[in-house]
Parts: C-alpha cells; sequence; structure tokens
C-alpha cells in the first residue's frame, strides 16, 4: 500500500481522509512496515466501506488486515439504525462467529511432555477435522434448531460442559437475536452432523505453553504463570454460517436494488437494518453465533476429557470464549452520547476494556482477555482489552497474523510433508487431517504475528499479557 495517500495520526495509527462519496473517513492501525506490506485492496475496500449510509465515525482495518469479501478481513464498521445504517454480509463473513477459546490445564510444561504424543493421538482421534468432517452428534432439523436459539446453554444442558463455563463465554454462550426462522432447510442439513467438529482452513486446536508474562497483574487474573500449559480452539459456525452467508448475498443484494443502496462491490450488499431484510440477516446472524458457540463448548468439554483421561493431574478449566466474525447490537459512546450501534467485526476481535458490565465478575477490572493466534511455527498471544480501545474501535482488536499469500500460492510454494517435517525440527507436533490443508496453513504464509500484536499494543486497542508458544498442533 502505498504510505503516501495516508496522513499518519500517530506511530499505529493511519487515516484516508474523506473524500468523493464517502461519508466517514478511513483509519488503519499499523505499523508503517505492516502498512506497507497490505495489497492495495485493503484501501479500496475501506474506501468502499465508508460510503455506506449511516456509517458511523470511521471505516477501520485492524494490524492484520488483507483482502476479503466486501469488507477487508480485519475490518470493522458500526452503524447507526437511527441514521439509516445497513447491515452487510461483507462485514460479518462467511464463517460466522469464528473465534477462540482458550483452556488453562494447571500443569507446567515439563509435566506434560512425557505424554504429549499419547495426548495428541487421542486429541486427533476423537475430534473430528478437515474438510466436511461430521461428529456423534447427530440432530434432527428441530433439534437444531434447538441449538441455535440457545447457542452454548444447549451444550451445556446436554452435558457438554458446565454452567461455569458459560459466565466465561461471550454473551453468557448465548446471544438472545437469533430466529431459527431466518435459516434456510439448506443450512441446517448442511450443519446437523457437524456440531462439536473444528472444520478445515485456519482452523486448529493447538497445545501451548505460557512463554513470557508482560501483564503479571492481568495474568494472575486469567489464572497463568509462564511454563504453564493451554490449549487454545479456534473454529466456528462450519456449513451452517457459510450458508447463511451465501444466502443472505443474494436476498441483500436484491433489497440493495429495492431500497435504492448504491453498491461498490457487490460483496458489500446490504440493507437497511430496519428494513424486513435486513432484520432477518441480523437474526440469522444470530443462530450463526449461536452455532459456533455451542460448537467450541462441545469441543472444549471433548478436549477437557480428554485431557483428564491422559494427564489425571490436569484441570482443564476455561479461561474465555470469544468471536472474531459477528455483528452485534452494543452501546457505545458518539459524541458524549450513548448510542445503540450495529458493530460489524469481520476478522476482528470484541475487547471490552476493564470495567464493562458483560465481562465476569472476576475479570471486570482487568478488562477481556482476547487470544491473537498466531501460525503453527510462532507464537500466540493473550491480550486485554483496554478503555482507549472503546474510544478508537468500538473496543475491537486484531485476531491473527492474517494471511500474507493465498492459499493456491501457498500449494504452489510448500508441501504438506515438508511443512510436518520443518515443525517437527522446532520440537512442535502436527496432525493435519490432510496434507494439502497443512501446505495452506504453512507459516511462512501469514504475516508476522509479533509486529500485528506490538501494533495493536501501541496503537492502544489492546494490551499485552503473555506470549504461548505451540507445542502441538491438530488441523484439519
Amino acid at each position: 500500500m502505498d504510505l503516501a495517500r495516508l496522513k499518519k495520526v500517530s506511530e499505529c495509527v493511519w487515516q484516508i481522509p474523506k473524500s468523493g462519496e464517502m461519508r466517514v473517513p478511513a483509519l488503519i492501525f499499523a505499523d508503517s512496515i505492516l502498512l506497507s506490506e497490505m495489497d492495495e485492496k485493503v484501501y479500496t475496500q475501506l474506501t468502499n466501506v465508508a460510503c455506506l449510509p449511516g456509517i458511523v465515525k470511521a471505516a477501520m482495518a485492524m494490524p492484520d488486515a488483507h483482502w476479503g469479501y466486501g469488507f477487508p478481513i480485519g475490518g470493522v464498521a458500526a452503524f447507526d439504525p437511527d441514521q439509516g445504517g445497513v447491515i452487510s454480509v461483507g462485514g460479518v463473513g462467511y464463517d460466522i462467529s469464528c473465534g477462540v477459546r482458550c483452556h488453562r490445564l494447571h500443569i507446567k510444561r515439563q509435566q506434560l511432555l512425557p505424554k504429549l504424543d499419547e495426548l495428541m493421538n487421542e486429541l486427533f482421534r476423537s475430534i473430528p477435522a478437515g474438510v466436511g468432517s461430521t461428529g456423534k452428534i447427530k440432530l434432527t432439523v428441530a433439534k437444531l434448531d434447538d441449538v441455535l436459539r440457545h447457542g452454548a446453554i444447549w451444550a451445556v444442558d446436554k452435558g457438554y460442559g458446565t454452567r461455569t463455563d458459560l459466565e466465561f463465554i461471550e454473551e453468557h454462550g448465548r446471544v438472545r437475536d437469533a430466529d431459527p426462522s431466518k435459516v434456510s432447510i439448506t443450512a441446517k442439513e448442511r450443519q446437523k452432523k457437524q456440531m462439536g467438529t473444528l472444520g478445515s482452513g485456519n482452523h486448529y486446536l493447538e497445545v501451548q505453553f505460557v512463554e513470557e508474562i508482560f501483564d503479571k497483574k492481568a495474568a494472575n487474573t486469567f489464572g497463568i504463570e509462564e511454563d504453564d500449559v493451554v490449549i487454545s480452539i479456534h473454529c466456528g459456525s462450519r456449513a451452517l454460517g457459510h450458508q447463511i452467508g451465501t444466502d443472505y448475498l443474494q436476498i441483500l443484494g436484491a433489497a440493495a436494488k429495492k431500497y435504492n443502496i448504491p453498491i461498490r462491490e457487490r460483496e458489500l450488499v446490504c440493507a437497511p437494518i430496519r428494513s424486513q431484510e435486513g432484520m432477518d440477516y441480523f437474526k440469522a446472524v444470530g443462530c450463526g453465533i449461536n452455532c459456533a458457540l455451542a460448537n467450541r463448548q462441545v469441543l472444549g468439554h471433548l478436549t477437557t476429557q480428554i485431557v483428564q483421561r491422559v494427564i489425571p493431574e490436569a484441570t482443564c478449566k476455561l479461561i474465555y470464549d470469544v468471536s472474531h466474525n459477528t455483528c452485534k447490537l452494543e452501546k457505545h459512546q458518539v459524541n458524549d452520547k450513548m448510542r445503540k450501534l450495529y458493530v460489524h467485526r469481520k476478522g476482528a476481535t470484541r475487547a471490552f476494556g476493564p470495567g464493562h458490565k458483560e465481562l465476569p465478575k472476576a475479570y471486570r477490572e482487568a478488562g477481556q482477555p482476547l487470544f491473537i493466534g498466531g501460525t503453527m511455527g510462532t507464537s500466540s498471544f493473550m491480550l486485554v482489552g483496554t478503555e482507549k480501545g472503546e474510544e478508537l474501535a468500538w473496543s475491537s482488536a486484531c485476531h491473527g497474523a492474517g494471511r500474507s499469500m493465498s492459499r493456491r500460492a501457498a500449494l504452489k510454494r510448500w508441501k504438506g510433508k515438508g511443512v510436518i517435517k520443518a515443525l517437527k525440527k522446532q520440537g512442535i507436533i502436527l496432525k493435519a487431517a490432510s496434507l494439502r490443508g497443512a501446505a495452506e496453513e504453512a507459516p511462512e504464509a501469514y504475516k508476522d504475528v509479533e509486529r500485528v500484536v506490538e501494533a495493536t499494543h501501541r496503537s492502544g486497542l489492546a494490551r499485552k499479557v503473555a506470549r504461548l508458544k505451540p507445542l502441538a498442533v491438530i488441523k484439519g
């Protein structure tokens, strides 16, 4: 990206000034190196988003931003329904409520290492991963509707985890703006055998250890110390979310024409929030969120059972579970007044700061934890939300390293066996459902997660708490 077209606001905040049809400026949170490496499409997509009706303050991109459908991945935008605000498929993405949950095991790395191979074999055998993977849970469409209404609460009621878990899941495990009647039968048919599955792409289950603590007070709040073992699970709403996106791309495409909304890119099709089409999509997104929260809760429970069977001295406890592909109705301060806004986060993580009422009481003083995935061969990070992040970007932060290379390009450059061998040399076990998937997710196909997290920290979007180093990974 050409930096000459941008206005430097601070070391890690850059502005695309308002021009032409843009209703607001655009902001990019990144250092100059990350910015210069971003594809030109991020600039174009941000300016397109800034033209949408009812957008408030700015169209935004996080430090891991790269080209996506409609919005850039790493894109954030809030819309005011009282100002004709819209809702867009491109602002949520196809993997609705894709997110990360992290469990602490209360054991040290040295206690784990003698049993690591056995643990990974058991996890890989028991947790379905890969394209089209199906699990042991088989649901009728009617029973799936219960999942879509109740989210992780459904999972807990079915014996997957405990009521205590719900306190440490965003929205306490369930969004209320969900109506299964707004989700197609096709989406439900695709999903009814996929509950409790990891899926493919960049989804993973990763065994990690805490390599370094940056904020001891926050780390103590979240119950971690250096050399502690944690397990992170990254996945979403699987086939259901993808089909919702596919279905509503057509529905909102017709709505954009019906309501005479000018669209600068097909994937930005949208509808007024307060239209029938807009509210239908919002309620369908709610179903996708609940599906993902239930899916991760099931996976978390399966993981806990296996950990405790293989390592009886371990206690697998949930730290937190938060999504990064959503549209949420939230209250935010705009010009000294609290307003209800529909916040789109597409490849961006919610990051509430200290004192927010949505946070567990145990975390309220510290702020919300969030987990930034790296690559199979690099670190991941635990961060915490800040008060400044609310002011800067509607309490939003990055979600991962962000791709620097397409999957097609990665396949041309690496072979799956080579990736597995290279990671083994680093002491990292990789269990992959397919060699193709391993090649597509080669660590070198991603941005430098250290730099992404540092830009997030320095800009004030969120604050570093700990660096997590991988020991073993399951990939779809």
